[in-house]
């Protein structure tokens, strides 16, 4: 009776090898699934991290740009008045002397040597 149980023992443990290689593989599957969630959300996260940061030095960047170019900008507006200002103080000093200077001109002018 015994002989003839020996294949049937056989069997089950078979089977018993095949259930747990399957269940391995599902093990396993389920490993690798958890596994490529969790690189998706590391990835969608970091992409979300660069994002942010490439704002942030977006934002800095546009800042320094303003404060720059608005300075030079006051600058450039700071030399315009100088130089009205300049212009402005030249033509009061010609025209106090231009009837000075037009006079002396005339008399060496009309002056003859002899």
């Amino acid at each position: 009776m015994m002989a003839t149980m020996e294949p049937f023992r056989r069997q089950g443990g078979i089977q018993m090898l095949l259930t747990a290689e399957q269940e391995a593989q599902h093990i396993v599957s389920s490993a690798r699934c958890l596994k490529m969630a969790r690189l998706k959300q590391a990835k969608e996260e970091a992409e979300k991290d660069v994002a942010l940061y490439r704002s942030h030095m977006e934002t800095e960047y546009q800042k320094k740009i303003s404060e720059t170019s608005g300075s030079s900008g006051n600058t450039v507006k700071q030399l315009e008045e100088e130089t009205d200002m300049k212009i402005k103080n030249l033509e009061e000093s010609t025209s106090k002397v231009s009837k000075e200077i037009v006079d002396m001109l005339m008399k060496h002018i009309t002056t003859v040597r002899t």
